[in-house]
């Protein structure tokens, strides 16, 4: 495909990044989920953005909301080569009232209320997409989908088993892949075409003509019965009078050679557990190490990893793990754990199929199984998580498949009971 026609150059991508993720519980208590760390060095909002920008996109948007400091500044470090002058650049949307005295009212309104800019960026496409899933996709071949069927609405969907899809919109569509219902978490699905067993869910991922949102946007804004919303107002609008269609995230998504599609929702403490553990695997599905489609993000300057003490029970070492830069392992045995920057362990500690965010402290002798350490967090000597399910709840935040959330105050609670 040559350079020039490329429709990503005429298009820019809106990421919503306004919802805090309440299902991660304590990990959004202070920033919103698409701020939450992932893999070792990235947010999750870094592959919405990373997608965008491999896709040949260079015009983008986060628009946010709850609690979105820590959002907005890595956007600032991690974001900011774009050149203007080259008529490339992300923007920050904070919910500021622009058309009215109300913060973004769902996801429709958020774009809503930012007419006016997205209409100083003269383009003909506009993408909208979830800004916290993991994932890799070319939104080119979406584009390219959406203007061949002449479509007023290209969805993108994950086929997933039938009554697995409760949790999501779900579209029935015909053979020729339009949309002939879309229905909000349906107690019973639709089936795909092919196989009554499998549904179409969809992604959040929404590719449309942009002069055809606007207007679109305009009047579900004076519509007093809307809730403002893609997923429960417009797209089923769009089904019932005019032509929508699904894209398979199959048809587009960025995979090594051999391996599965890779999508995950991380939005709760037990699916934010598996997915970072599943890195440390010896060939993971999600291939972070593909130089031809990276993900980008905001990386500190910092010493590589130190690994110190070599004794009986006093090694320090990782097994199938992932050790991101600023790490000391002192006198530490790590197993089938991610630990991110800047990470300090100290003697006879054990760390087991644990997450750790940036700049925590281990102290001695403690002993961490199936968890997740929230950043900053400090780990009292002798202090041992994951063996006793009832002794861990009485301080801690125990998931539903036994995963243990940590943070400060939990801590701070724990040796006050000490």
């Amino acid at each position: 495909m040559k350079t020039a026609s490329r429709l990503s150059q005429r298009s820019m991508a809106f990421v919503l990044a306004g919802g805090r993720g309440s299902r991660l519980k304590e990990l959004t208590n202070r920033r919103v989920k698409p701020a939450v760390y992932f893999g070792g060095k990235t947010r999750i909002v870094d592959f919405a953005l990373s997608n965008a920008m491999n896709s040949g996109i260079r015009k983008m948007a986060v628009a946010t909301q709850y609690k979105a400091h820590s959002l907005i500044r890595h956007c600032q470090r991690g974001w900011s080569f774009f050149r203007a002058e080259r008529n490339e650049f992300l923007d920050i949307l904070p919910a500021s009232q622009r058309t009215g005295e109300s913060w973004y009212l769902g996801t429709a309104d958020a774009v809503t209320q930012n007419i006016d800019i997205i209409d100083s960026y003269d383009i003909d496409y506009i993408v909208i997409l979830a800004g916290d899933h993991i994932y890799k996709m070319d939104y080119e071949l979406m584009l390219r989908q959406h203007v061949d069927q002449n479509a007023d609405v290209t969805v993108g969907c994950l086929t997933v088993p039938r009554m697995e899809a409760t949790a999501f919109g779900v579209m029935a569509t015909d053979a020729s892949g339009q949309i002939t219902s879309f229905v909000e978490k349906p107690a019973d699905p639709p089936s795909t075409p092919e196989d009554p067993n499998l549904a179409l869910a969809s992604m959040g991922i929404y590719v449309f003509n942009w002069k055809f949102l606007r207007a679109l946007l305009l009047e579900d804004k004076d519509d007093p019965n809307s809730s403002h919303d893609f997923g429960g107002d417009l797209i089923p609008a769009i089904v019932a009078n005019g032509k929508a269609v699904a894209h398979r995230f199959t048809d587009s998504c960025v995979r090594s050679e051999g391996a599965d599609a890779y999508w995950r929702d991380v939005g709760t403490v037990d699916a934010f557990w598996e997915a970072n553990i599943d890195l440390t695997d010896f060939t993971p599905t999600l291939n972070l190490w593909d130089k031809e489609w990276p993900i980008w993000s905001y990386t500190e300057s910092v010493p590589p990893a130190k690994f110190i003490h070599d004794e009986k029970d006093r090694r320090g070492m990782a097994i199938s793990s992932m050790v991101s830069g600023g790490c000391v392992i002192s006198g530490t045995v790590v197993r089938n754990s991610l630990l991110f920057t800047n990470v300090h362990t100290n003697s006879y500690a054990v760390l087991d199929h644990a997450v750790v965010l940036p700049n925590v402290v281990v102290h001695r002798n403690a002993t961490l199984r199936k968890c997740v350490i929230d950043r900053g967090v400090v780990i009292p000597n002798g202090l041992v998580v994951g063996e006793d399910p009832e002794e861990d709840a009485k301080f801690f935040r125990v998931s539903e498949r036994g995963t243990v959330l940590i943070t400060a105050e939990m801590v701070a609670a724990w040796e006050a009971a000490q």
